[in-house]
């Protein structure tokens, strides 16, 4: 039985996946990843909600309210060791974006505030890259759009590179209650992909009390929602790990409580 908190992609087609506030019983984030040929087109209107367009392979046209952004884009995986381009869109805009050969896209949104925000193309070069853990729990981030950027309201995006037999978004941490500043209150989107692509990897969703407590078992393009509760994910042996993380909530900070029981694993190993 697929888990209620696992959004399987569609194996082929256009639309890989499309997770609406609500799909998912929550409030701010919505997340939909697509395919486009050569040439082919999506327009949207961002209505009263934010947009991050990130272009997770290939090369794009992005327009926004008739302003072309030419030629965004190109690497060739998402497990390039590269950052990608992205194009925010706030509320109120008409957005379109066009394939420059075959791209895929995702197009991460929540509301949009009351703030006048304006357009930004937000270049790779500037995406803050760093290394996260130690050992078998090292991963490779990429703030795309982080808590500490004011260009949005309410969006935070963040891309994942997890190594074969490594584990991630770990030691578990949750982000569910708005108590800053020792925790913040953020839904979660983890868009997965696998290299070899016919890979699968774990994520588990669960609770102090364990009220939620959900195993999915994720291949590639699949998408998990994160409501509440710790969600780490582990990659197996032989099959590389990438994530794209869209969080937002009622604030825009990210503030995270690691699970007591498993806190131990950071403490320094003594001489």
């Amino acid at each position: 039985m697929v888990s209620p908190l696992l959004a399987k992609a569609a194996p082929a087609g256009r639309e890989i996946v499309n997770v609406t506030p609500e799909r998912a019983g929550w409030t701010h984030v919505g997340f939909r990843a697509l395919r486009l040929a050569d040439g082919e087109a999506e327009q949207l209107e961002t209505g009263t909600r934010e947009l991050c367009l990130v272009v997770l392979t290939g090369k794009v046209d992005v327009s926004v309210d008739g302003q072309l952004y030419p030629n965004l884009g190109g690497r060739m995986s998402v497990f390039d060791d590269l950052s990608p381009a992205a194009v925010y869109a706030p509320a109120g805009c008409q957005v379109e974006v066009r394939a420059v050969g075959d791209a895929e896209v995702a197009l991460c949104s929540a509301p949009g505030g009351a703030q006048k925000r304006a357009v930004r193309v937000i270049e790779p070069a500037s995406m803050r890259r760093s290394v996260r853990g130690t050992g078998t729990n090292t991963r490779y981030i990429c703030d795309v759009l982080p808590h500490d950027d004011p260009t949005a309201a309410h969006l935070l995006v963040v891309e994942v590179r997890t190594p074969a037999s490594h584990s991630s978004s770990y030691p578990p941490h949750k982000h569910d209650a708005e108590q800053p500043p020792v925790e913040t209150q953020l839904e979660e989107t983890y868009y997965h992909r696998l290299n070899p692509p016919q890979g699968f990897a774990f994520q588990r969703v669960y609770t102090d009390d364990r009220s939620l407590d959900e195993a999915c078992a994720v291949e590639n393009h699949d998408v998990v929602m994160v409501p509440r509760g710790y969600h780490p994910v582990v990659a197996p042996h032989g099959y590389d790990l990438y994530y794209l993380n869209v969080m937002a909530g009622p604030n825009r900070l990210w503030v995270f409580k690691n699970d007591p029981a498993h806190e131990w694993m950071l403490a320094p190993v003594q001489a």
